[in-house]
């Protein structure tokens, strides 16, 4: 097999990079610097290579092995990594203990604004779809976009050069997917081909099951699954190296759920009924222009794209009447040029964005006390330096400058503008150790409020609603000595004045946030396997308390220390055996906030699996998988709600389930 052709490429700051020998190799060292992948980055590379060469098979370049089926089995090996709730609508995910929505979030590299409930998901996205994860926790390039105040985080979906070989011009996969817990059947079709300087991809994919049971048995309720996702795309490449391509990417969960779908009930408050329908639709479409024949000064990116979440809560079946309908859309674009020196190279442009958060309570009486909405553009200008100063050091430097215009439900006008910087390296102290650094500072400006805590009544200051800004500083090193390597990073971020408006608090409420901790790392590779562990303790603070799950909201939860394990062999024969296991320690650090001090239970929960392709016909794959397979009871630690002593009842995860699948490659 070609080593270049297949990676899992697992560059994290406390996870050393790992292998499968024959079938996983390591991203390229000398192309880190030019990418600006140090130890702090965090990519899960995905490259779904086509059958051929030694019967490889085609799911177990998944990312990090784990054939994921949401985003909590996609960061399933990064201890710094959290995801909350046990249903796909209502996740989130942490990064070193910050929200996701403290991070610039991209698809295909177009900025996504979602944040439109607290009580479902933000980026609802499904795994399936990606050849490709980036994260850049705390301390972000310029170039990633504007409000990267604890990072960023990129996802890019599959092309058709990901899933054909050269000299090939068609092909298709066809995958069918059973799942024990809930009876869930999954079906996925793609076909891709190309023709000249045409190329297409087209990707479909539907679930449904009934309610999935808990590690005691007991029905999860609204965790029922009802969820399509497509993928289109088209692209044109002229024989001078112009590259145009369209893309159009679509998430659909149509099914009832929690009342509050991100938590299994509330004890005491107003009565509700026990589920209500959430409708979720996120798009993506975004055109865009490169020249894959570029010279030294002449690079470019032209990127174009429309964003969007939309969600209604129809509750006109059950005694409240009520329909309700939030929807955020984003439209925002890159104009960018890389300049390659001899030293490293210079990525330069502009980018820009407007976005609108809007909400309608569609069964009040007038339109006038239904609709509020808020408005909010941004054009950044930015610089990003990376750079190769010696053999044995990487650096990379950057600057951007943002202006902000923010319109408030009221119809107010608020401007302001700020300076953002990072700087990050690392240098080979000898052939094996290597250590490495990073600081940003990152103006954010006014972040647009949650849909559905918007108010029409609002009253804006005159002075405006105060620039929220963050400090990001990582120490990070490894000691790689071949056959095994060991990582370590001790890592911080501050937020200062994000952004916590509410209903009746008004809009210019903030709130101060603080995530610290520290990550470790060991991991072991033979002929034809590889086993791995991380440590990660993070402690995270909201106003100088400890933090809790309800003043977090889009914030942080409690986190505390996680353990992670994970390891796979191939056998001569062709069969590939995994697993990982994920540990949360108890967390008592909680404060005495809602009328008690709760300990948040630890858990331990186990998965594996065994895949295999017939000699006789390598373009199948079959493969089997056990899923908390001890059958734990327990809520992810980044679910909300564990930290209420009594008023919460959180969501539980899955117990127990197997789960097959089979795909073809024709």
């Amino acid at each position: 097999m070609k080593s270049s052709t297949l990676r899992l490429c697992l560059a994290v700051g406390m996870m050393p990079t790992t292998l499968l020998a024959q079938d996983i190799t390591t991203q390229d060292p000398d192309q880190a610097a030019t990418d600006g992948d140090f130890l702090g980055t965090i990519i899960l590379n995905v490259p779904n290579v086509p059958v051929g060469e030694d019967g490889i098979s085609v799911t177990s370049e998944g990312i990090a092995l784990s054939n994921p089926a949401d985003l909590s089995e996609l960061f399933v090996a990064e201890p710094t990594i959290a995801v909350g709730s046990a249903i796909p609508m209502s996740q989130k995910v942490y990064v070193n203990g910050i929200e996701e929505n403290n991070l610039a979030i991209s698809i295909d590299g177009a900025r996504q604004n979602n944040k439109i409930f607290h009580h479902n998901t933000t980026t609802l996205i499904d795994p399936a779809l990606l050849k490709a994860t980036r994260i850049d926790p705390g301390v972000a390039p310029a170039d990633a976009g504007p409000g990267a105040l604890a990072g960023a985080l990129a996802y890019e979906t599959k092309d058709v050069d990901d899933l054909l070989f050269a000299g090939e011009n068609f092909g298709g996969r066809y995958k069918l997917e059973y799942d024990s817990n809930g009876d869930i059947f999954t079906n996925s079709l793609s076909v891709y081909g190309r023709e000249g300087g045409f190329e297409y991809l087209l990707f479909g994919k539907a679930g449904t099951g009934e309610n999935r049971i808990d590690g005691d048995g007991v029905d999860i309720v609204g965790s029922g699954t009802d969820m399509a996702s497509g993928l289109a795309k088209v692209a044109y490449e002229a024989d001078n190296g112009h590259r145009f391509e369209l893309s159009y990417e679509k998430v659909v969960d149509d099914e009832a759920r929690p009342y509050r779908a991100n938590m299994g009930s509330l004890i005491g408050g107003r009565p509700v009924p026990l589920t209500r329908p959430y409708d979720l639709e996120r798009t993506n479409l975004s055109f865009n222009y490169t020249n894959t024949q570029a010279t030294a000064m002449w690079n470019p990116t032209l990127r174009l794209s429309l964003s969007g979440t939309e969600l209604v809560n129809d509750e006109s079946t059950l005694s409240t009447t009520q329909l309700t309908s939030g929807e955020t859309k984003s439209f925002n674009g890159e104009v960018s040029n890389k300049f390659t020196l001899g030293w490293g190279e210079i990525n330069a442009g502009v980018d820009f964005f407007s976005d609108t958060a809007s909400i309608d309570y569609e069964y009040l009486p007038t339109a006038t006390a239904s609709f509020t909405e808020e408005k909010l553009n941004n054009v950044g200008v930015f610089a990003q330096v990376r750079a190769e100063p010696t053999t044995n050091t990487r650096l990379s430097f950057g600057l951007r400058a943002d202006f902000q215009d923010l319109t408030g439900t009221d119809g107010s006008k608020q401007s302001d503008s700020g300076i953002s910087g990072n700087i990050a390296g690392e240098i080979d102290l000898t052939d094996r150790f290597t250590i490495g650094a990073g600081y940003s500072h990152v103006w954010g400006g006014v972040e647009l409020a949650e849909n559905y805590i918007m108010n029409g009544a609002w009253i804006y200051p005159a002075a405006g609603i105060e620039a929220v800004i963050a400090d990001n500083a990582y120490v990070a090193a490894s000691y790689d000595a071949g056959s095994w390597a060991v990582d370590g990073k001790i890592f911080s971020t501050n937020i200062a004045n994000a952004r916590a408006a509410s209903w009746s608090g008004g809009p210019d409420l903030t709130a101060d946030v603080e995530s610290r901790g520290f990550e470790l790392g060991f991991s072991t590779t033979w002929d034809r396997g590889f086993f791995r562990a991380g440590f990660a303790s993070i402690d995270t603070r909201v106003n100088d308390n400890v933090a809790d799950s309800y003043t977090g909201n889009y914030l942080t939860v409690p986190m505390g220390d996680f353990i992670t394990f994970q390891a796979a062999h191939r056998f001569d024969n062709g069969l590939l055996f995994g697993g990982d296991a994920q540990i949360a320690l108890d967390y008592d650090k909680t404060d005495d906030f809602y009328g008690g001090s709760p300990t948040i239970a630890g858990y331990s929960v186990v998965n594996a699996f065994v895949e295999y392709s017939p000699k006789s016909m390598e373009n199948l794959t079959l493969r089997a998988e056990v899923n908390n397979l001890f059958d734990e009871k327990y809520a992810a630690r980044a679910t909300y709600g564990q930290d209420f002593p009594t008023e919460v009842v959180p969501l539980y995860e899955p117990g127990r389930s197997i789960r097959l699948s089979a795909e073809l490659v024709f």
